[in-house]
């Protein structure tokens, strides 16, 4: 009897290994352990032994039964915790959202378009750098060479929160953070949100993206800004495209421009597109002024540098042909499916 109850543990092990549901652990638990089960049929013949025979047999039948019962547990954790990972894995969310992963298929135009600019930069030397979309007036304002009479810091067109913190209006601020913590010679680029008080329509947004970059470095020029940029506009809208620029006026530059884009349905002549003007306004730039560098611990007379900021929606939407801002806030999956 019990070499019957050493095989019953041997087979008991050898069938729980190859157990993959929990249907299968049940039917063995029952077959073993049951009220019919082979240890309780081995136990109701323990009447036939003798008195020397019987408690051994018993303890080695609760020794093999304690066994079983360790494996089937052991078992149905291992179970429930793969039922958990496939959940899991079923499950997951994406925290790229609103772009999908890759491998999904869609994904969202402007991810689309912020991989193909992050792309280009990188091919180029530049880093990402982030900076928090809450900041103070110092970073947002006051360190981009911009005064307190500044119409920018009016309260009527920012979102503060107290007298001196608000929802950063521009990514400029992440430039001030990337010079006072690091050293020239600086390349970076800093996509993400910011925030101003607009009303919402089809050009409008008061939450939008920008993508800021800057370089930093000794000799830097203006011809260095043009082929930055230049580059920028041919690898995202093809060989053919022509930029020009205008000049302009920023705190944080000097001196500053406008870049515009020939418009890529009439190639100039004017239309509805670009309201007869032949160009598409895309960005603005400029070289970093003195009072920048020198607020961020650089010296101007070493080093120079320039700055750019593109507004990623409008650009998507010049990359896509699409004609209301509003398509890619509002979760629409029969627009978000197209892409």
């Amino acid at each position: 009897m019990q070499n019957m109850l050493e095989e019953i543990r041997k087979k008991a092990l050898t069938e729980l290994d190859a157990v993959t549901s929990g249907a299968l652990l049940e039917d063995i638990r029952v077959r073993y352990l049951g009220k019919k089960g082979e240890i309780t049929s081995i136990l109701k013949q323990m009447g036939r032994l003798s008195d020397e025979e019987r408690p051994v047999i018993g303890a080695f039948a609760n020794e093999v039964r304690t066994y079983i019962e360790g494996l089937i547990v052991s078992k149905s954790e291992q179970l429930d915790k793969l039922a958990l990972e496939a959940r899991i894995a079923r499950e997951r969310i994406d925290v790229t959202l609103p772009g999908r992963r890759r491998d999904l298929g869609h994904r969202h135009p402007m991810s689309i378009v912020l991989d193909e600019v992050k792309d280009v930069f990188l091919s180029m030397g530049f880093e990402i750098a982030e900076g928090p979309e809450v900041d103070t007036e110092h970073y947002n304002f006051s360190a981009l060479n911009m005064p307190q009479w500044h119409p920018a810091r009016d309260m009527q067109d920012t979102f503060y929160i107290t007298d001196e913190v608000l929802l950063r209006t521009q990514t400029s601020p992440v430039q001030i953070h990337v010079m006072e913590k690091k050293k020239p010679p600086l390349r970076v680029i800093s996509p993400g949100r910011v925030f101003r008080k607009d009303e919402v329509d089809a050009t409008h947004s008061p939450m939008f993206h920008q993508i800021e970059g800057l370089v930093v470095d000794k000799g830097i020029t203006m011809a260095d800004l043009k082929g930055t940029l230049e580059t920028l506009v041919r690898r995202i809208y093809g060989e053919g495209a022509v930029t020009r620029f205008r000049p302009h006026h920023f705190a944080f530059t000097e001196p500053s421009a406008e870049a515009d884009i020939m418009c890529f349905s009439c190639h100039g002549s004017g239309c509805r597109l670009c309201k007869g003007e032949g160009w598409i306004e895309l960005l603005g730039c400029g070289m970093v002024h003195p009072n920048v560098l020198s607020g961020c611990g650089i010296d101007p007379e070493e080093y120079s540098g320039f700055a750019f900021g593109l507004g990623l929606d409008r650009m998507t939407l010049r990359r896509f042909g699409i004609s209301d801002l509003r398509l890619l806030f509002e979760n629409d999956m029969r627009f978000l499916s197209q892409f």
